[in-house]
């Protein structure tokens, strides 16, 4: 579908149909993007009460909305704008540590002992009454709990929890209700914390393969050489549950006045619609909590091998959520869906980072490079929103060849794969990697994503951010 190029970077998509505000694409030429996600795209501009429609340079089909979206809502909320899983997002761990001090092989072995991999996996089973102070108040909730009967806690630390706070997007804590929260959700999530799962979900030991910008790798404490980890995980079996409960909800009350039937949303003064505006509080504290747990047991790991070292954390990221924010003047539910927020200095004030801005984490494909980057000024006009990776060039099937939920009887229906065995050993040459799921893992390949370069070429280039570092995996753990 064609829109019109108005730069480099950028492509616009005046109103058709039944659209209410024109779209617009970061994308360079050289990106490749499917049609049907650019048609989503614009579907989300017919939804109603919308304001601004954005795709960023990673944007690839998905329910309801594609990945890689930032939908602006006045006076409705589109549970299918923020999707399943509610604030998958990014953790990055500095260290002291340089190339070379680290045996990486056995450092993964040992993070996988204590960080379970894959779907429907247990870890840290709380009480309920421990986990309904998680659900409704995130990470300062942790300060609250006296069960110390996990190997979790060594690696958790009161004073360290503080300084994450402030280093976390919302403190690590939103008021969530665990009454808008379903029992089958609640049961779900109970015992997953700590947890990784599956997709693309990961764990990477890091080295800083090079610093962009010197003054501001400084302020976020990154040099050349360094050992970093990045961690990538979400609301887990809760915040999938939650997502589809109120999917089904919006469905039932504005899918006639919707632009299709997986595109629907919640008027605000709809009692329902402030009921998932609570549990999605909930799934995001749950996810925050989530991610400060294992990097607990990422710092214990380190710890135990080279002693007490510092461990900071430069950010903590969401990029599945919806939050009522102020933009030129007006008060929208910015939904960013794939999608990850890009403060510039001024919208940071009384934080940490006013003087520089907000770190942001976009990482690549496995086996590829991440970068950090930064929020500039230049932003507002994607609702200061970047991408929240390098965004599918092929579907799983493609990948692997293989129909989720295919066995051993229909094996000889398979189709070939788009990526070979030998393709992906040569992909992944030099990096260690450990997986759950051995027999899909090809669907995670870096050939069936795009190039993060490309990706960052463009966000650079339409002055949404600035880069700060490159980071290059030594080994990646995968559910």
């Amino acid at each position: 579908m064609q829109g019109k190029r108005v730069s480099k970077y950028k492509v616009e998509f005046d109103r058709t149909g039944k659209m209410k505000v024109p779209a617009a694409l970061y994308a360079s030429e050289s990106l490749k993007i499917e049609d049907s996600a650019i048609r989503q795209l614009l579907d989300a501009a017919a939804l109603t009460g919308v304001r601004k429609v954005i795709g960023t340079p990673d944007l690839h089909h998905g329910y309801g909305v594609p990945i890689g979206s930032v939908v602006a809502l006045e006076g409705t909320i589109c549970p299918a704008a923020v999707g399943y899983d509610i604030n998958c997002g990014m953790r990055l761990l500095t260290t002291p540590l340089e190339r070379g001090d680290v045996d990486v092989v056995e450092m993964t072995q040992s993070l996988r002992r204590d960080i379970p991999l894959g779907e429907g996996k247990s870890n840290v089973r709380m009480n309920k009454n421990d986990f309904r102070l998680v659900l409704e108040k995130g990470v300062s909730a942790l300060r609250e709990i006296k069960r110390k009967d996990h190997r979790v806690w060594e690696g958790f630390n009161l004073d360290e929890t503080h300084a994450d706070m402030q280093a976390i997007e919302e403190h690590g804590s939103m008021d969530g209700d665990t009454a808008a929260v379903s029992e089958r959700a609640f049961e779900r999530g109970i015992s997953q914390l700590a947890t990784l799962g599956g997709g693309n979900h990961f764990i990477e030991i890091q080295v800083v393969e090079r610093v962009l910008d010197e003054k501001i790798g400084e302020r976020f404490g990154l040099h050349p050489n360094q050992i970093v980890v990045m961690i990538h995980s979400g609301s887990r079996g809760l915040g999938h549950e939650i997502g589809g409960h109120y999917m089904r909800i919006s469905k039932q009350k504005t899918r006639d006045s919707s632009p299709n039937p997986s595109l629907t949303y919640l008027p605000l003064d709809d009692r329902e619609a402030q009921r998932y505006i609570k549990a999605m509080h909930a799934a995001a504290n749950f996810a925050f909590v989530n991610r400060h747990l294992m990097a607990a047991l990422v710092r214990k790991n380190f710890r135990h091998e080279f002693g007490d070292i510092a461990m900071p954390t430069v950010y903590d990221v969401p990029h599945n959520m919806a939050k009522l924010e102020t933009h030129g003047g007006e008060d929208y539910w910015v939904h960013r869906k794939g999608a990850t927020r890009a403060f510039d200095a001024a919208r940071m004030k009384d934080t940490p980072y006013a003087d520089v801005g907000q770190p942001v984490l976009i990482p690549g494909s496995m086996g590829t490079a991440s970068y950090v980057l930064v929020g500039t000024p230049t932003a507002d006009e994607s609702l200061f929103s970047v991408n929240h990776g390098a965004g599918r060039t092929m579907s799983r099937t493609a990948a692997t060849g293989r129909r989720p939920g295919w066995g051993k009887r229909r094996r000889e229906k398979r189709q070939e794969a788009a990526i070979s065995d030998s393709d992906f050993k040569r992909a992944m040459r030099g990096i260690h990697l450990v997986c759950a799921d051995k027999r899909s893992i090809k669907e995670e390949a870096p050939q069936a994503y795009k190039d993060i370069d490309e990706v960052i070429e463009t966000v650079v280039g339409a002055d949404l951010a600035v880069a700060v570092a490159r980071l290059k995996p030594l080994a990646v753990l995968k559910g």
